[in-house]
């Protein structure tokens, strides 16, 4: 079977919008972040070598760097959500006849919700990066393209707050509340100042229109 990355734009959509529990939001959230990153790349790459941009073309090749990591970091991440909510939901299928399978049951779950908390948080994180990229693309990069540094941040604003919404949902199912606090604390740290970053980033593009 193919990886969700290797299908076509239209067979993802299509399958966003079925029935299928996979891929949802989790998957969304990460395809907007790569989305982000990307766009960082293509105003670097259109910025790198030209003789008008000579003064930052080794800040754009290091951003260049930086933003193709994270698109192959957030690419890998559709796939990684899907799986996470699809071992998710196979427990819920497991046996509950008796009491010991009620309580593998339900141990299976609580791991399986925990794992599901640690992917989406790492997604969120992987954008909060891209966040603090484009502000970069945005005061160096070629004001040919500097429209897509103000898409690149709110794409990946976006998929932060939504990857966001998938760490409180299944944070909040968890019965182990010292995990769960945990994870929604760094969760904060992660969210602090983003609003205002990109905020920040969307207003310096217009600007420069």
């Amino acid at each position: 079977m193919s990886e969700i990355k290797d299908k076509s734009l239209q067979t993802f959509i299509d399958d966003l919008a079925s029935k299928a529990p996979t891929p949802g939001g989790g998957s969304a959230a990460a395809v907007m972040g790569a989305q982000g990153a990307a766009l960082i790349s293509m105003v670097c790459n259109l910025t790198i070598g030209k003789p008008k941009y000579a003064e930052v073309d080794d800040d754009m090749r290091a951003l260049l760097e930086k933003s193709e990591a994270l698109r192959e970091t957030l690419t890998q991440m559709i796939k990684a959500d899907v799986d996470v909510f699809d071992r998710l939901m196979a427990t819920y299928g497991l046996p509950k006849d008796s009491d010991a399978e009620k309580a593998a049951r339900s141990e299976a779950i609580q791991a399986a919700l925990k794992e599901a908390t640690i992917v989406p948080l790492a997604c969120a994180q992987a954008c909060a990066d891209t966040i603090a990229l484009t502000r970069i693309a945005a005061e160096k990069g070629n004001t040919g393209v500097i429209s897509d540094a103000g898409v690149a941040v709110m794409a990946s604003y976006g998929a932060l707050k939504s990857a966001a919404l998938n760490v409180y949902i299944n944070a909040g199912a968890l019965k182990d509340r010292a995990f769960a606090e945990a994870k929604l604390a760094e969760l904060e740290n992660i969210l602090k100042g983003a609003d205002t970053a990109a905020e920040e980033v969307y207003q310096l593009v217009k600007a420069k229109l």
